[in-house]
């Protein structure tokens, strides 16, 4: 297994490049930090120590994004933080977080659900919330959902939706007839996920032609996508990619992808009440515009995600 510490000062470059060799070698990584993060390895399990906080993220940049939200507005109030970033998918943090390795984490909740019980099909984000909670390990928390939301969505590039006359109103149901002429791409795991092919052809009865996997949403999505390596793909609604590329987001009327809001979910023993209150707060203040301004800072302007954060936190009096 190959490990790659990365410092801050080089965030932006190496979040990219470690997408780059994920995709590449299929290497879990972990990134470090100069300014008193953790610096060893994320899946060599260990529970934090000295009251230490360890907020993880998944392997793609909002995901790290949000995560150094959480942990600098908890440093913020005097918490200790360190972090564990761009790890992995879903399935290696759960599995992290529910032995302790990790204290703090940003989910998605109808992602979470859906990886916990593809079954459930809530009809309101309290449901959502509810459900998840039912199904939960017993040593998580689900800590209050933001109005942020970030889904999954199946998008075609500009020249797939000029070929088969797909625009903004048009739905996911509307490529069944042409799937099998389409290559779809995303992240390893979008191929076996309920929100996912198994999903697209289980709910709207969709077979394309093959799949290309990818990253999560990420570069090399966007990138094959334009360049019409992929005709459809797995983005997420807030990437700034999607307006400055002029793909089109499919409408989800079946609702297969669900409610998306952004949560942090926690181990229980590692967060006190009085941390659990700064991330309520800072839940209460993000939304989806919000979202996609901050996602655009760092993927369009190329700003350090640390820095986006802490400005913002700042902007909403939560510093």
């Amino acid at each position: 297994m190959t490990n790659v510490t990365i410092a801050r000062s080089t965030r932006i470059s190496a979040t990219y490049a470690v997408s780059l060799l994920v995709v590449a070698t299929a290497a879990l990584t972990g990134c470090g930090s100069s300014d008193g993060s953790d610096k060893s390895d994320p899946l060599t399990g260990g529970s934090a120590k000295g009251g230490t906080v360890v907020v993880g993220s998944n392997n793609f940049p909002e995901s790290i994004l949000l995560a150094d939200i959480y942990g600098e507005a908890l440093k913020s109030k005097g918490v200790k933080v360190s972090y564990k970033l761009n790890i992995g998918s879903r399935e290696t943090t759960y599995g992290l977080i529910k032995n302790g390795t990790i204290s703090v984490l940003p989910e998605y909740n109808g992602a979470l659900l859906a990886y916990l019980n593809a079954k459930a099909a809530p009809k309101t984000v309290e449901e959502t919330s509810k459900a998840i909670t039912a199904e939960l390990d017993a040593k998580l928390t689900l800590l209050k959902p933001s109005a942020a939301q970030d889904k999954d969505a199946v998008a075609v590039n500009e020249a797939t939706a000029k070929k088969y006359n797909l625009t903004a109103t048009s739905t996911i149901a509307d490529l069944a007839a042409v799937a099998k002429d389409l290559v779809i791409g995303g992240s390893p795991e979008f191929q076996t996920r309920q929100q996912g092919l198994k999903g697209l052809k289980s709910v709207y009865g969709l077979d394309f032609k093959s799949f290309k996997a990818l990253d999560a949403g990420g570069p090399l999505t966007v990138a094959a996508l334009k360049g019409n390596n992929i005709q459809a793909a797995d983005i997420f609604t807030t990437d700034p990619g999607i307006s400055k590329n002029k793909f089109v987001v499919l409408q989800d009327p079946k609702n297969l992808f669900g409610f998306e809001n952004v949560t942090p979910l926690a181990y229980k023993s590692a967060l006190s009440s009085a941390g659990v209150s700064v991330l309520n707060d800072v839940s209460a203040k993000l939304d989806t515009e919000a979202l996609v301004k901050l996602n655009s800072q760092v993927q369009d302007d190329n700003k350090d995600p640390l820095d986006v954060a802490k400005a913002w936190l700042a902007s909403a009096g939560l510093s």
